[in-house]
């Protein structure tokens, strides 16, 4: 074998790798593993163990809105920052990657930034202890939560 066609082979096989890294990458990355789903939102598929644990941590939102909630009501800026922090990006460190390959780009975008917001506010209702700019900031984030609702549901599957 000549040196000419040992460099265009090793060139057609690096084009390979690049192309299937690619595919790869914007499967995990960006894509996920989803499908349409009949309501028109998109289905992310999860195998049921999966799809529990990211159900469970949405209820550790809704737990943490609830202490809050019920912490800014009594003037308690110490115990709104405590229920905010429990749910910060801290938390994100225990989502297998394996999930995070299957969730779309857009949705880990999402809720990435609902981890961060829970964090400044909970930053803020300590340091600033301004009961209406944590309920703007809640309100903020509750936009965001609903806004998921509306464009991904969790659809489990067996694989």
């Amino acid at each position: 074998m000549n040196d000419k066609l040992k460099i265009r082979l090793l060139g057609l096989a690096a084009a390979v790798f690049a192309a299937a890294a690619a595919i790869l990458a914007y499967k995990f990355i960006i894509a996920g593993s989803t499908e349409e789903s009949p309501d028109g939102r998109t289905a992310i598929l999860l195998e049921p163990a999966e799809r529990a644990l990211v159900l469970a941590e949405m209820r550790g939102f809704v737990e943490a809105v609830r202490d809050i909630t019920g912490a800014l009501a009594k003037d308690d800026a110490p115990g709104a920052a405590a229920a905010a922090a429990r749910v910060g990006m801290h938390s994100t460190h225990e989502v297998p990657a394996t999930i995070l390959g299957k969730l779309p780009l857009e949705f880990k975008t999402l809720g990435f930034s609902v981890h961060d917001a829970f964090d400044r506010l909970g930053m803020d209702a300590k340091d600033l202890r301004d009961t209406k700019h944590s309920l703007e900031q809640l309100s903020a984030i509750l936009a965001r939560c609903a806004g998921c609702h509306a464009s991904y549901q969790l659809k489990a599957v067996v694989q």
